[in-house]
Parts: C-alpha cells; sequence; structure tokens
C-alpha cells in the first residue's frame, strides 16, 4: 500500500436541506468548513477540498479544488479523481462534523496502516433505539450491536477506488465495503463530535465550541 494519506473534504453541498450552505455558516469565529480543512491539514498529507460549482475558495490553502455533483458519492467521486495515484489511504471528513478532533483522523489513519481496510470512529448507543414506520414503533434494536457513526472516515485507497468503480450511491461507504466483504474496523469516537443537520444542530455546537476567539 502507498504512503501517502490524503484528505477529501466533502463539502459539495448545496444547502437544499439546511437553507444555505451550512459549510459557511459561523462557527467559534470562522467557519464549519474551514474547522475540517483544518483538521484535514494538521493529520495528512494532501487535502483535496470539493465545492459546489461556482463557489470560490478563499481559506486556508489546499492542494486541489474539486467541483461537486448531483449527490454526495458523485463528490466522492470527483475528489478521487483529483488524488493524485501516490495516496495509499483516503480520509473522507466534511463540514458536517466541525469539532472532529485531529485525534479520530490519526486513529482511523493508524487502524488502517495496521491492515483494516477500513476504519471509523463510533461512539455506543446508549439509549434504546426502536425503528418506527409511519409513527408505529415496529422493532426495537438490540443496544449491544448498535453504534453511531461518525466522521471522519479513512480507508484503503485502492479498496474505495474500487468500489465506485460502478457508481453506486452508497448510503455510507463503510456499511457498502463491508457489504463487499472488506474488513471496515472501528476507534472510539467522541460524543461532541456531532452531526449538523439542523439549526438546532448548530446551535449546540456552537455552544460546546465556545464563545468566538
Amino acid at each position: 500500500m502507498r504512503d501517502e494519506v490524503w484528505a477529501i473534504v466533502l463539502a459539495g453541498g448545496t444547502g437544499t436541506r439546511f437553507g444555505c450552505l451550512k459549510q459557511l455558516a459561523e462557527l467559534a469565529g470562522t467557519r464549519l468548513i474551514d474547522h475540517t480543512v483544518g483538521a484535514a491539514r494538521r493529520t495528512c498529507d494532501g487535502v483535496v477540498l470539493v465545492l459546489p460549482d461556482g463557489l470560490a475558495w478563499d481559506g486556508a490553502p489546499v492542494d486541489v479544488l474539486a467541483v461537486g455533483g448531483d449527490h454526495q458519492s458523485a463528490s466522492l467521486r470527483a475528489g478521487m479523481a483529483a488524488v493524485p495515484d501516490s495516496a495509499g489511504i483516503l480520509v473522507l471528513a466534511d463540514p458536517a462534523h466541525p469539532l472532529a478532533a485531529d485525534r479520530i483522523f490519526t486513529e482511523v489513519i493508524a487502524a488502517v496502516r495496521d491492515g483494516a481496510d477500513g476504519a471509523v470512529p463510533v461512539i455506543p448507543m446508549l439509549e434504546v433505539v426502536q425503528r418506527v414506520v409511519d409513527g408505529v414503533v415496529v422493532e426495537t434494536l438490540p443496544k449491544p450491536d448498535t453504534v453511531l457513526t461518525q466522521s471522519p472516515q479513512a480507508f484503503r485507497a485502492d479498496v474505495l477506488r474500487a468500489a465506485h468503480a460502478a457508481e453506486p450511491r452508497p448510503v455510507e461507504n463503510s456499511g457498502m465495503l463491508a457489504a463487499l466483504g472488506h474488513r471496515v474496523v472501528t476507534v472510539p469516537g467522541d460524543p461532541a463530535n456531532l452531526h449538523v443537520a439542523t439549526a438546532e444542530d448548530l446551535a449546540v455546537v456552537r455552544r460546546l465550541a465556545g464563545p468566538s476567539s
């Protein structure tokens, strides 16, 4: 496996559900996207930043800019196309997890270096998890088998490229690789590494991040 580690920062969303470009929302005196790019630059050999078509980049230097597609898998493939062949490990990060600590980046990278095909940060599910259909509870999922999976995630570059050769649209890359028979391991996540999907989520993350510097 080649030695270089490249991050693909998936910031190509157009903000349809959020109501604006979520990646540009303010957090602790800067933007969500700046937090993610900063962590990627500190922990990886190179950074590809995927942005929506027409959005100029005015943040910290990155190695390559790429234009996102109509959905996240297309944006990922655009990012992979911009990564050099010297990359052996790809780290997928996104501004929706702006509080992801450098420790998570380094641990998922280390897990792949140690032989895994992929590595994801997880936290245990402490609440009861149930499947609901049309407002009716239909199943309770066993807690010992359930975790919350976070970002960033790391994968062998050759494995991820091969999995995307047929241009699939997986809900989760780690789940797709596991279904293909690849070994995806877990590392400890962080309860503070929240996923910003709504304005309410952003308010919580802002409280965790503290005041603007």
